[in-house]
């Protein structure tokens, strides 16, 4: 029992400690240990990451973090960011300041200036977020009143913005740094000193709040690590990816191009086309047995979005044409497949025994996204799906979440992709019950801890219609991309009054797994390009051996062998031009072609090629021609990573 001036607070450990009222986060770690004391980073008080100044609350359940902690790391680049925020407002007075969150790679803030940031300024502020580093500066929360924070930034309407949409109930903090203060909700580490390994990256126009229609701010990327090792290895990733960048890999192996009269749609190359067609014809051969592959319209009128929801809560993210009748825009382009496949599966009466009926579809889907989010592959308005439905009973759920993550996982590993599973759940906005909700939560959980595989939370995650397993997959270079999902859903059946006969002649209602593995084939093409460093594996090069005759002399014998391979289904290309042989060569090694057969005299004449692999300098093995293509076309079919 504690006394009025005490509290009790229980440790990780289950230990429980008396303490004295007011003991802040800082004091508790001091009294467990002079080396926590300066390790501590921030304090999770009930789940909740707060500062170490804060006092702590009778009965709560406290951990205190360290750099050890992946919590911690979120702490220091939202205080990085601010201590950029100190920095600006130093060499740029009249600055206006937007938001400096934390995120996946580091940290950013938006500023109001008159021109964009050069790498001379970025470089200057770094300096200047050095000075302030060197300052030692205490982070000092203050709550506030609402008149106090009007008052506090009366010269900054960006945050005068913010403050009018503070709940009326809602506690209002400001952090001091130094010269710096900022409307912020903290938490941040105890002093800027605690910033040692950090860099600013780039420069970037950012639309305040994200609407288009908003004045055009100026972003600050930075990233930060409590090691000097960990924010070299990331520079170094980043150089790395710069090297990979798709859009420069897919320019130098000429894949895909774009034009302004088709913004944010790829033109595949012919090269490229062979590699589209690659990945589509593993699915289809995947999905051979128990799937079925159909083909839907493109265009719809709006009543079939009204029953899915979409016109409600995705309209403008759909592409709208005009009705000439009504004068109306009545329809739009599809942006996902899913009602389509509703409108297919109410077409005809289905038995219990038909289910689980899987539905796939690769067609074009459309989605208007904005100019400036466009990004090469990876953010498109055109696109193509590996989009799944699945119709199944209840009872099914378990089996076809189990049969689902192992036909990702497998399909990932092709490409020595390895994918980490989350599980996300309802959003903010979002169709259906409570109560449907509940029990699609339930139902995919339990499926999912059914397949014994790990699995990292993702709340207020989930599609608007139900919750969802996402994959995220970590490329060559440790970047996550999120691709493949499952999501349950239980609103769409009963929007679409979607029904099955059981077994006891009854109709029912099914669910609905919407699945995909890919996610768009554009996004993934970029991912794929940008792992492998256009390096591809035999399978999925666009070009897989090139055939080079040493001279005219054997040109007849060179195209004969072409031929062979072309009819062993490999893609061969004669490269007969007039240049030099070293220089061919180096084209195709520039071309990261995987092999090349070169054919001299004593090729010609005895049936043989001298074989260069990619990768292997100027060795080279003579191999007969027959040989030679079988060993090409058996990598294939096994679809050999080397």
């Amino acid at each position: 029992m504690t006394t009025a001036n005490q509290i009790r607070v229980t440790l990780p450990d289950a230990s429980v400690r008396e303490l004295a009222e007011g003991t802040t986060g800082a004091d508790l770690a001091a009294q467990i240990g002079p080396g926590l004391a300066r390790a501590a980073v921030a304090i999770k008080v009930n789940g909740q990451i707060q500062d170490l100044g804060r006092a702590l609350p009778d009965g709560a359940s406290i951990a205190i973090l360290t750099d050890r902690d992946p919590d911690a790391l979120g702490v220091l680049r939202h205080s990085a960011a601010h201590i950029l925020a100190t920095a600006v407002r130093q060499l740029y007075p009249d600055a206006g300041i937007g938001f400096g969150p934390a995120i996946d790679e580091g940290f950013y803030y938006d500023f109001a200036v008159p021109q964009p940031f050069t790498p001379e300024d970025l470089e200057e502020i770094e300096e200047k977020m050095n000075a302030v580093v060197a300052s030692d500066f205490p982070f000092l929360r203050e709550v506030v009143d609402r008149k106090e924070a009007n008052r506090r930034f009366a010269d900054d309407p960006l945050k005068l913005e913010r403050i009018s949409e503070l709940g009326a109930d809602e506690t209002i903090t400001v952090y001091t740094d130094g010269p710096f203060v900022d409307l912020c909700r903290g938490p941040h580490i105890p002093s800027t000193g605690r910033l040692k390994f950090f860099k600013l990256l780039s420069g970037a126009g950012a639309y305040w709040r994200g609407d288009s229609s908003r004045q055009m701010l100026q972003r600050i990327y930075g990233t930060a690590f409590f090691k000097k090792d960990d924010l070299a290895q990331h520079l170094t990733r980043m150089e790395e990816a710069k090297k990979r960048d798709h859009r420069v890999v897919g320019k130098q192996l000429d894949l895909f191009l774009f034009h302004p009269f088709a913004p944010g749609s790829v033109f595949w190359t012919e090269r490229g086309t062979a590699m589209i067609n690659e990945l589509n014809g593993y699915l289809r051969e995947l999905q051979r047995d128990g799937y079925q592959e159909l083909k839907t319209p493109l265009l719809y009128n709006k009543a079939l979005w009204e029953i899915s929801g979409h016109w409600g809560k995705y309209k403008e993210n759909m592409f709208l044409v005009l009705d000439n009748e009504t004068g109306e825009h009545d329809f739009s382009l599809k942006p996902m497949n899913c009602p389509s496949h509703y409108l297919m599966y109410q077409a005809k009466k289905h038995s219990y025994k038909e289910l689980p009926l899987r539905y796939v579809t690769y067609d074009v889907l459309h989605r208007n996204e904005v100019s400036g989010a466009l990004s090469g592959l990876t953010r498109v308005r055109q696109f193509q799906q590996d989009d799944c439905h699945i119709f199944l009973m209840e009872r099914q759920i378990q089996a076809e979440v189990h049969r689902l993550t192992q036909f990702i996982l497998a399909f990932y590993k092709t490409f020595g992709l390895k994918a980490t599973l989350k599980f996300a759940t309802r959003p903010e906005q979002r169709v259906g019950t409570d109560q449907m909700w509940d029990e699609a939560e339930r139902s995919l959980r339990h499926a999912l801890e059914a397949t014994g595989l790990p699995y990292e939370l993702k709340p207020g995650d989930g599609a608007f219609y139900g919750p969802k397993i996402d994959f995220d997959v970590e490329d060559a270079i440790g970047r996550k991309w999120q691709l493949g999902t499952i999501q349950l859903d239980y609103s769409n059946p009963e929007r679409f009054d979607l029904k099955y006969v059981g077994e006891d002649n009854a109709d029912h209602r099914p669910v609905i797994i919407h699945r995909a593995v890919c996610g768009s084939f554009e996004r993934f093409m970029g991912i794929l390009i940008e792992h492998f460093a256009g390096v591809f594996p035999l399978w999925l090069s666009p070009e897989q051996v090139r055939v080079l005759p040493i001279s005219d002399a054997q040109a007849d014998a060179a195209r004969v062998i072409t031929l062979r391979l072309r009819d062993a289904g490999l893609r061969a290309h004669l490269d007969e031009r007039n240049d030099t042989l070293n220089y061919r060569i180096r084209d195709a090694e520039l071309a990261k072609v995987p092999y090349m057969a070169i054919v001299g005299q004593r090729e010609a004449e005895g049936g043989t090629v001298a074989v260069r692999v990619r990768g292997e300098g100027n060795k080279q093995d003579i191999v007969n021609v027959e040989e030679f293509s079988a060993r090409l076309t058996n990598e294939v079919k096994s679809r050999a990573l080397s």
